[in-house]
């Protein structure tokens, strides 16, 4: 099988993958919700001293983010280990009057991630969005708690590549000090966004993501403003006698999973796996195309060798970021009508969907293109299927439509099958 490494984050984030909200939004940022433990938040006594390292002007290096196998603290994970961030997320399109923005998508809340269950050699995370004191939020993405299982041992070696000016700082947080590191990449000179990452120097309980403090990326140029943040308002440890089974995979964020999208162009055949796995505080994602359908009982996904590894808490606020893309549901494309609603076969399951088809042009020949979405992407018909995946089209066909005779299919992508990878899980 042909691997090549591809990004975590889908199309609609590739642009935008790791990017936080900066000062121009800050009137969107939630109140940080008071920890349940007692514990202050990050506006309660914090403060920051910021010390330039000497002789270092750029960190674009990698860290190890890890120590070596049996050290690592994803091995002495508990159940009950958990992080809460205060989030924001919002994008500005130019306005129609004097060239200002006017807000065109936003969302805020709290987010956390907590071990649920630890079965070595996994660790099992649940990743929850949320509005001030546990109110759902409206945007469909963020609507469910997701499951996540983080391989603790070592099968590769895992580093995060941190750009931009490095400094020092001495942060004051959840009811301690942290000795921590911030990493300033500004490329608005060349109309990219100015990113910012503030990390403890000891994790300690913030092992879950990496040690991550403060996040924030403000957007610039090409006509789009906004970003989104993460801010630490919660960390608390496990009981060291607590103990839970594993969870199914019937919702997942991704990792544990795989997915297969046949693809047919010009008559040429198709499939494309994306395998999703993660590991001691990395997400990582592979796909790879074979022509006709994948070897029958092979082994859905060997190894992730090749697999680019992402940092968990910038897979997290890419998932903030994407819920601006599905304000409407489904998506709603210029010269379309109402979408028809259908029924759909899916790896065995009849699934309820969603078609739109809008007029195009195939070759100087009237043509169309139908594309089909879940009704509803969290359904049970579902279960099993990578996030991403469930908020994509389900199918997607150009057709030359003629004005006499049959439709023919030009070429079109449609997912086919999927499944979960890691053992003894069920969807």
């Amino acid at each position: 099988m042909r691997k090549s490494p591809a990004p975590f984050l889908s199309r609609s984030v590739l642009l935008c993958a790791t990017l936080a909200l900066g000062p121009g939004c800050k009137s969107m940022e939630p109140k940080p919700t008071p920890p349940s433990d007692g514990t202050p938040s990050p506006n309660q006594g914090a403060g920051t001293v910021s010390t330039p390292d000497a002789a270092t002007t750029d960190a674009s290096g990698p860290e190890t983010a890890t120590p070596a196998q049996g050290t690592s603290p994803w091995q002495r994970a508990r159940v009950g280990d958990r992080v809460t961030y205060a989030f924001s997320a919002n994008r500005s399109q130019p306005g129609a009057r004097g060239g200002t923005n006017v807000p065109s998508a936003a969302v805020a809340g709290v987010v956390t991630v907590e071990v649920v269950a630890v079965k070595a050699p996994w660790v099992w995370l649940g990743v929850s969005f949320s509005g001030d004191g546990g109110a759902p939020l409206p945007q469909l993405r963020l609507a469910r708690s997701l499951v996540l299982p983080m391989r603790s041992d070592e099968t590769r070696k895992l580093e995060a590549a941190r750009k931009g000016v490095q400094s020092t700082e001495q942060l004051t947080a959840v009811g301690r000090t942290w000795e921590a590191k911030r990493y300033l990449n500004d490329q608005r000179m060349v109309d990219g966004p100015q990113e910012s990452r503030l990390y403890a120097i000891d994790p300690g309980p913030l092992y879950l993501t990496n040690g991550l403090l403060d996040a924030s990326t403000t957007l610039a140029g090409f006509g789009v403003a906004g970003g989104s943040q993460l801010t630490l308002t919660e960390v608390r440890q496990g009981g060291a006698d607590a103990s839970a089974p594993p969870p199914t995979m019937a919702l997942p964020m991704g990792p544990g999973t795989w997915f297969d999208i046949h693809m047919d162009s010009g008559g040429t055949p198709s499939v494309m796996r994306t395998c999703m796995g993660a590991e001691r505080g990395f997400v990582l994602r592979l796909q790879s195309a074979e022509p006709g359908e994948p070897a029958s009982g092979a082994e859905p996904c060997p190894d992730f060798s090749q697999a680019e590894p992402v940092p968990l808490e910038e897979a997290v606020l890419s998932l903030a970021w994407e819920a601006l893309d599905t304000q409407q549901w489904p998506p709603q494309p210029a010269r379309t009508g109402p979408a028809m609603r259908g029924t759909q076969e899916l790896n065995g399951h009849k699934v309820s969907v969603l078609q739109r088809e809008t007029p195009e042009d195939v070759g100087g020949t009237r043509g169309a293109r139908v594309v089909t979405y879940a009704a509803d992407p969290w359904d049970a018909s579902l279960a099993g299927l990578a996030q991403e995946a469930r908020f994509q089209a389900l199918s997607d066909t150009l057709f030359r439509a003629p004005q006499r005779g049959k439709r023919e299919p030009v070429d079109g992508t449609r997912l086919v099958d999927w499944g979960t990878w890691v053992p003894g899980t069920k969807p």
